[in-house]
């Protein structure tokens, strides 16, 4: 049996959301929130403001661009934009993971789109994106959080395309090459790459998308937190700072903090190149691991942020899905047992594997330390598996 490795990570913080703080972070680093006050009030819309405009610089998003924070996180982004925008042509839905098909259901099973086309692919792959008509409206996810496939580039989105594209990039923002000129509604959660809290999301508009939402009145209801319009008009104070509901101010701050963080290492370019070193690092333990290989086997389409690794031993790839499920979960509890990896299992929705989050936040030395624990708690439950038999 393998012996148990002598040291730990320092931050053994692996899960995909919330996803580990900022290296060097500390709660001494939000003693200026601005609790106890309203967030209408002119320091709140203040603090709200810089939330954007740090956005805007560190994303480094088109100045013509609306920036704002909503509420339910990514997903309560994403269902602002759905019951806004669609139904004025027809949607090309794609799907290659749970929250993908999640949006599926919404738009066909809520919004009741009789001309919804769904694209679908198996986890680990993605649909032919040849075949998305982009006279249509087009929704997709650019990072599959659940099954670790990005699309490779926005090569092929045309720039002169007649629909908008209804991006959900929340496990992509601040680490992948989102090239706006191709998306018109780009979303995401704080509690991904850059490490903040949940429940708070972002919502990026496009002209283009502006100008959907002030010529064209979806024939369904309209709930008051998806409302974006006022009298035919875009509501400009939400991406002023002015929310639809109200915020955490602790969260806003924190929020803020990690920003100035990215801000300080270099913006951008420096969050995808630390997770982009992050994923060279998995690659090459993977490489040199017989009983682990990548769900998305084409290098191209491999998450940076959420990794998924499946299982390929023979005896453990024979076993029933709910006992390959169990094997992880094995696995799992063998390394947070022993406080050297938190949250590794993967998605429940997804084929079993193991789940790495290495995203900017997440510093290569302590994925280094976890290899030989995951090795470790593979052995651990092999032997289970060979007792049990």
């Amino acid at each position: 049996m393998t012996t148990m490795p002598a040291a730990r990570p320092r931050v053994p913080n692996f899960s995909s959301g919330p996803c580990a703080k900022r290296p060097g972070w500390k709660l001494e680093n939000l003693r200026n929130a601005l609790l106890g006050r309203s967030h209408r009030s002119k320091p709140g819309k203040a603090r709200l403001k810089r939330a954007i405009d740090l956005t805007r610089e560190v994303l480094e998003v088109p100045a013509d661009y609306r920036i704002g924070i909503v509420p339910a996180s990514d997903t309560g982004a994403v269902e602002m934009a759905l019951w806004s925008m669609l139904g004025q042509r027809p949607a090309d839905m794609l799907a290659w993971e749970s929250f993908g098909e999640g949006w599926v259901t919404d738009v066909v099973k809520q919004l009741k789109l009789n001309d919804a086309r769904i694209l679908k692919a198996p986890y680990g792959e993605l649909p032919d994106l040849s075949q998305v008509n982009f006279a249509h409206d087009v929704v997709f996810t650019w990072n599959g959080t659940t099954a670790g496939v990005r699309v490779p580039n926005a090569d092929w989105i045309p720039a002169n395309r007649d629909g908008l594209t209804i991006c959900d990039a929340t496990s992509a923002a601040f680490a992948q090459n989102l090239d706006f000129s191709k998306l018109d509604v780009v979303t995401y959660s704080w509690q991904k790459v850059l490490g903040g809290e949940a429940a708070h999301g972002m919502l990026i508009l496009s002209p283009r998308a502006v100008a959907r939402l002030e010529s064209y009145s979806p024939s369904w209801p309209m709930p008051k937190l998806f409302r974006m319009t006022k009298g035919g008009k875009l509501n400009e104070g939400i991406f002023t700072g002015e929310t639809i509901n109200t915020p955490s101010m602790l969260c806003v701050e924190d929020y803020i903090d990690a920003l100035e963080w990215a801000k300080s290492i270099g913006g951008l370019s420096a969050l995808k190149q630390r997770a982009d070193k992050n994923l060279a690092a998995v690659e090459a333990w993977v490489a040199k691991t017989p009983w682990a290989e990548f769900l998305a086997r084409d290098k191209a389409t491999r998450s940076n942020t959420s990794v998924c690794i499946a299982v390929i031993d023979p005896a453990v790839k024979a076993l029933t899905p709910d006992a390959q499920a169990a094997f992880i979960k094995a696995m799992d509890g063998a390394l947070e047992k022993e406080n050297a990896g938190y949250d590794t299992a993967g998605h429940r929705d997804a084929p079993p594997n193991i789940r790495l989050w290495a995203g900017a936040t997440v510093e290569t030395a302590d994925l280094e330390a976890l290899f030989p624990w995951l090795d470790w708690a593979f052995a651990q439950a092999k032997a289970g598996l060979n007792k049990a038999a």
